[in-house]
């Protein structure tokens, strides 16, 4: 099975979908305990919440294994996104509720890491990058935009319920402050939802690795709580009623994406 999945588009807008994923290759099925079997830490949904996308001209790169597999956003030489914080792995080992994710005995250990960095992480990063560096040559610049969700109520990662939609630009670094400021406002302009800019959730391994606004590479995060689209609870269905909510806002920010430019792009 390819480790991803690719739609190219013609706009100089890159959405990538690292954690939607749901193949588990059989000979780690196995190994997968009770409570890690249904995959909860899944991004449910979010290749579906951006599948509009297509038709406005975004290429679209989603993942098609498990994070529990290889977490395609986490640094691969190991290094924390956020120093002190409780945070998981490039492979994980507990699940978001701290349970543990491979039977005892089973948790991978450094050359089965090393493998699945070398079957899984690098083949899709390097079509990631691949799909960024073509719309980059074709526009002069590209804007990547890293798409995930989770569940509202994570007491190991944050206190409290988390807002609604959560823009990460690794404190201002990985974009143009315009581009920010328009997303921002593009996602604080519905009521209904709350938001934050650069909160708990700054962007993680792919905003901050693809972010590079002086070599014309603008790379945003947005997390969404799940609540907004779905039930946070097993089998994780869609809820209609508010995504379509939602969707009304994802549809903007895609629209302002989009039709940004650097100072001094031409149209």
């Amino acid at each position: 099975m390819n480790v991803h999945d690719i739609a190219d588009g013609d706009s100089a807008l890159v959405i990538d979908v690292p954690h939607a994923g749901t193949h588990v290759p059989p000979a780690l099925a196995a190994q997968l305990t009770r409570e890690a079997q249904p995959l909860p830490d899944t991004d449910w949904h979010v290749d579906k919440l951006y599948a509009f996308a297509r038709a406005a001209g975004a290429t679209l790169v989603v993942a098609t294994h498990s994070r529990y597999v290889v977490d395609l956003n986490r640094n691969p030489t190991g290094a924390s996104l956020y120093p002190g914080a409780d945070v998981t792995e490039l492979c994980p080992t507990r699940t978001f509720a701290n349970e543990p994710i491979w039977h005892p005995g089973q948790a991978p250990d450094v050359a089965a890491i090393a493998a699945r960095r070398t079957d899984w992480f690098d083949p899709y990063h390097a079509a990631l990058a691949a799909e960024i560096e073509r719309v980059r040559r074709r526009h002069g610049f590209a804007v990547l935009l890293d798409g995930h969700s989770i569940r509202s109520v994570v007491p190991r990662f944050f206190e409290g319920r988390l807002p609604d939609l959560n823009l990460g630009t690794a404190n201002g670094a990985s974009c143009a402050p315009d581009l920010e400021t328009a997303v921002a406002h593009a996602i604080g302009a519905t009521p209904g939802f709350t938001h934050v800019v650069n909160g708990r959730f700054k962007g993680g391994y792919v905003t901050r690795h693809y972010g590079r606004p002086a070599e014309g590479v603008h790379a945003l995060q947005l997390e969404i709580a799940q609540t907004c689209y779905m039930d946070e609870a097993p089998p994780y269905p869609w809820v209609a009623a508010r995504a379509a909510a939602l969707s009304a806002v994802l549809r903007r920010v895609v629209d302002v994406l989009i039709a940004w430019r650097p100072a001094g792009a031409t149209a």
